[in-house]
């Protein structure tokens, strides 16, 4: 079976991205690079379901109203990438994975090489714009 993962693309009012900087570990994928918060989907879930699951693990939050962005069949995984408008305070979250969470502009995200393939489902985000309509 295919791994199945699943992310979400937080955006706020300024149009900025949240992104988290991933652990510092050698033995991770794609230690100390900025990525999409997400995870991977587990056995009878839904990609729904992982995310909802996965930001409630990591970020401490409950999210609902999201809206499906794209599915994209990568070499190793099908992704499912979810969107929120988000105003998050992100000061006021307790990451359990990954160093920090910063806003990122769309010109920053795209001068930053991002874990996970995840730079082309950005650019694609900001071309698309789904959050001006």
């Amino acid at each position: 079976m295919t791994l199945r993962g699943c992310s979400i693309i937080f955006i706020n009012d300024q149009e900025e991205i949240l992104l988290f900087l991933r652990d510092d570990i050698p033995d991770i994928p794609y230690p100390n690079m900025w990525d999409i918060p997400g995870g991977h989907v587990e056995e009878g879930e839904t990609p729904e379901e992982c995310i909802v699951r996965e930001m409630k693990e990591e970020i401490g939050l409950d999210i609902d109203g999201f809206n499906l962005f794209s599915v994209i069949e990568f070499a190793e995984r099908t992704e499912h990438t979810f969107w929120k408008k988000e105003n998050l305070d992100i000061s006021q979250i307790i990451l359990t994975e990954g160093q920090c969470l910063k806003w990122f502009t769309g010109e920053e995200a795209k001068k930053t090489r991002l874990a996970n393939g995840f730079n082309q489902v950005i650019e694609d985000f900001f071309k698309t714009a789904p959050f001006l309509k």
